[in-house]
């Protein structure tokens, strides 16, 4: 297989960003530079708020900007988008209807994670966007395995962590993190996805165990291989 340009649509948020162009270079089988994935990102910090505009559509929409960003990388040789952003993948079907290259999904590509771990009842610490779009429980159901969301206390608490640490740049500790992994155990979860790619910096910082799955990890090693790459042992 030819080796192909991976093209990343980023600021969505900038630390997930630059976390994901980290993970890439770190899960491919490479041993010099040269054997890398050539990688090129936009880390467009204008691209409006996903969860806002779900939640009310008077906001300004993130898609023409997300499918313009998608563009400017074909035309510079990308031959393929990621998006490390779950709440984005809302609107994937009109992204990729924009975009002259394939856009991966990050969604579906988490869902089928979970399945192939032989996990059956998943629970989901996303954006209210995310929750409210169901990208993530349909995606899911779709492999027979139930969704479970926390509650709107608990989303508050997450939403909390997102927006006001770590997009803020503040640390997440592990005291922040207790109440909502015990809540998503509570409801007998035997795995938990990282659904927001601003939590997989906590999944970074804290170390988290192994019965998350990360979004921002699986969209990195699906683009390596989708790329003609290999992932490292």
């Amino acid at each position: 297989m030819k080796k192909q340009t991976l093209g990343i649509i980023g600021g969505v948020g900038p630390l997930a960003t630059m976390f994901i162009g980290e993970m890439i270079v770190r899960r491919t089988q490479a041993q010099k530079d040269q054997e890398h994935l050539h990688t090129i990102i936009d880390n467009d910090t204008n691209i409006p708020d996903r969860t806002a505009f779900i939640l009310d559509n008077t906001k300004e929409n993130p898609v023409p900007v997300i499918v313009e960003d998608a563009r400017k990388l074909a035309s510079v040789g990308a031959n393929m988008i990621a998006i490390p952003c779950n709440t984005a993948h809302t609107f994937y079907d009109e992204i990729q209807e924009g975009s002259p290259i394939p856009v991966l999904h990050m969604i579906r590509e988490t869902a089928k994670r979970a399945s192939e771990l032989g996990a059956e009842r998943v629970g989901i610490l996303a954006t209210t966007g995310t929750l409210t779009s169901r990208m993530y429980q349909e995606a899911l159901e779709e492999y027979g395995i139930t969704p479970v969301v926390p509650d709107n206390e608990m989303r508050a608490h997450v939403m909390t962590i997102i927006y006001d640490y770590v997009k803020a740049g503040k640390d997440v500790t592990q005291e922040d993190w207790q109440p909502i992994e015990e809540a998503m155990l509570a409801l007998n979860c035997d795995r938990i996805v990282l659904g927001c790619t601003e939590l997989s910096i906590v999944n970074r910082d804290l170390k988290l165990s192994n019965i998350y799955i990360d979004s921002l990890i699986v969209l990195a090693e699906c683009a390596i291989l989708a790329c003609g790459y290999e992932l490292a042992d």
